[in-house]
């Protein structure tokens, strides 16, 4: 009895765990994002210096087109497909602000996607996020982990996003985004000239403010 439990837990032991996938983005292909809830809520571009950049040469600038009575923009740039009740997504972002207190600020949030979905837009319920509002002194990294649910087998995607909370003209940036997430699973980050990117006057102003 002793022998087999020996082998039983030499079996366990070397046993692979589940495999995970990992990658970023970081902006550098010049993309920005894939969808913005609501449609006319905010501005995405894609920037360098001199506006804040945390690595590399390009970050993600969020324009807060909202006033206070009115929906909260959603940036979307982060869709994951094939996931099944349980899995588990975690994801971790860099954020610029320099407002301790007070808006502007962003945190990570995200929305499930239903099976078969194609359209960026496509929404089956809020997945959530973190409560970080971060302190309002520069670059600060911020991260959630989801725990996915399916809703008995209606939705397979994570569509991930940032969050401003701010009024109108407000700005946050952000950089550095990195997700771990199941094997099997597929991926996609904005391509570069997003056509979500507002051409407006409205939105050439908010660029340089």
């Amino acid at each position: 009895m002793n022998r087999l439990f020996a082998i039983a837990l030499v079996f366990l032991l070397v046993t692979p765990a589940f495999a995970v996938q990992y990658a970023s983005y970081g902006w550098e292909n010049g993309g920005t994002v894939l969808t913005i809830y609501a449609a006319d809520a905010g501005y995405a571009y894609n920037v360098g210096a001199p506006d804040p950049v945390y690595s590399g040469d390009a970050s993600l600038k969020c324009v807060d087109n909202t006033d206070p009575l009115r929906a909260t923009p959603d940036f979307y740039f982060c869709w994951i497909k094939g996931l099944v009740e349980g899995d588990v997504v975690s994801a971790t972002l860099w954020r610029y602000d320099t407002t301790p207190g007070g808006s502007p600020s962003g945190r990570i949030w995200a929305k499930y996607t239903d099976v078969g979905a194609t359209d960026y837009d496509n929404y089956s319920g809020s997945a959530s996020g973190n409560s970080d509002y971060g302190p309002g002194t520069g670059w600060d990294q911020t991260g959630h982990t989801w725990t996915f649910w399916s809703d008995s087998g209606a939705h397979d995607g994570l569509m991930i996003s940032v969050r401003t909370y701010s009024n109108a003209g407000d700005t946050v940036w952000f950089d550095d985004f990195e997700v771990e997430f199941p094997d099997g699973c597929t991926i996609e980050f904005p391509e570069p000239s997003s056509p979500v990117e507002d051409s407006s006057w409205a939105g050439i102003k908010a660029l340089y403010r």
